[in-house]
C-alpha cells in the first residue's frame, strides 16, 4: 500500500483515516517538521501517476493543496477520531461505522489487524489491554458528535488553525508566531460556530 511506505519513509504515524469516494481523512502524527508535507505531496504525485498510466491521461488530478490542522490531545484528538471514523455514517453510504470498509474503525473499535495504523499513546492510555481499549473507544461512538464541534473541526482544517484548547492554542501561537484562531478583520468578527 502506497500510503503505508510513504506514511513509513517520512516518519508519519497514521492514527485514523477513511477513505471516501472524492476525499480522504486522515490523523497523522509527524516525526518531523514537514513529513505530512512529504508525505501528502508523494501520495499524491504517485496516485497521479497511477490514474494518468490506466486511462492514458496527462496532468494534475487535485484540486489544490491539501488542509490540515494541529490537534490538541484528549478530548480533541478523539473528537478527530469520531469525525473520520463517522464520515460514511454522516455520508448516508452505511448504517454504522464498523460496515464501511475503508476506515480505521475496524482495526481502532474491533482490533482487525492493520500494518498501516500506529495507535496513538491517548489510545493506548484508554485501557491496560486490548480487550478493554476497543470497548471504550467503541462507547465513543455510542454518543454522537456535537455539529458544532463538526463545524469547528471543518473551519479550522480549512484555515489551517489549531483544534485544541485556549491554552493550546496559545502556546502553538507563542511557538509559531502566528493566530491559530480565527482572527478579527476590518471591522468584521469571524467566529468559530463554538464562539472562539
Amino acid at each position: 500500500m502506497q500510503l503505508e511506505e510513504l506514511a513509513a519513509l517520512f516518519a508519519c504515524s497514521v492514527h485514523a483515516y477513511v477513505l471516501m469516494s472524492n476525499h480522504v481523512h486522515m490523523l497523522v502524527t509527524p516525526g518531523t517538521p514537514q513529513g505530512v508535507s512529504q508525505l501528502m505531496k508523494h501520495l499524491g504525485q504517485r496516485y497521479a501517476q497511477h490514474v494518468n498510466r490506466i486511462h492514458q491521461r496527462t496532468g494534475a488530478l487535485w484540486e489544490g493543496r491539501f488542509y490540515s490542522s494541529v490537534v490538541d490531545t484528549g478530548a480533541y484528538l478523539f473528537s478527530c477520531h469520531r469525525y473520520i471514523e463517522m464520515n460514511p455514517v454522516r455520508a448516508g453510504m452505511v448504517g454504522r461505522p464498523i460496515q464501511y470498509r475503508w476506515s480505521s474503525y475496524r482495526a481502532n473499535a474491533d482490533g482487525e489487524s492493520s500494518t498501516l495504523l500506529t495507535p496513538h499513546p491517548e489510545y493506548l492510555a484508554l485501557a491496560s489491554n486490548d480487550t478493554d481499549r476497543r470497548h471504550f473507544y467503541r462507547m465513543m461512538f455510542d454518543l454522537s458528535l456535537d455539529q458544532a464541534a463538526i463545524a469547528e473541526l471543518r473551519t479550522v482544517t480549512r484555515g489551517g488553525l489549531a483544534f485544541g484548547s485556549d491554552a493550546f492554542k496559545e502556546r502553538l501561537k507563542a511557538a509559531s508566531g502566528r493566530p491559530m484562531t480565527l482572527q478579527r478583520r476590518r471591522g468584521l468578527t469571524l467566529k468559530t460556530p463554538l464562539g472562539v
